[in-house]
């Protein structure tokens, strides 16, 4: 099974990690360090999961490859 891609990056204007679920809109989330940004995206993807399921609203699949995966590198 496929999970979802994480993006994880610093955000000078935020002056911290930031965390991105590009499959799920706006699923994010923000940390002091890039460990710490990853453990509050996967709070935040179950969570955007849960509420999905129960507002019977679809799930997309997981899709989303950064770049370097679409040229088979």
């Amino acid at each position: 099974m496929r999970d979802y891609h994480i993006n994880i990056f610093w955000s000078e204007e935020d002056g911290c990690y930031v965390a991105d679920v590009p499959d799920l809109s706006f699923c994010s989330a923000f940390g002091n360090s890039p460990e710490e940004a990853l453990a509050e995206v996967e709070r935040a993807k179950q969570a955007w999961l849960e509420t999905a399921r129960e507002q019977a609203k679809p799930i997309p699949e997981p899709e989303y490859r950064p770049l370097i995966y679409q040229f088979g590198r």
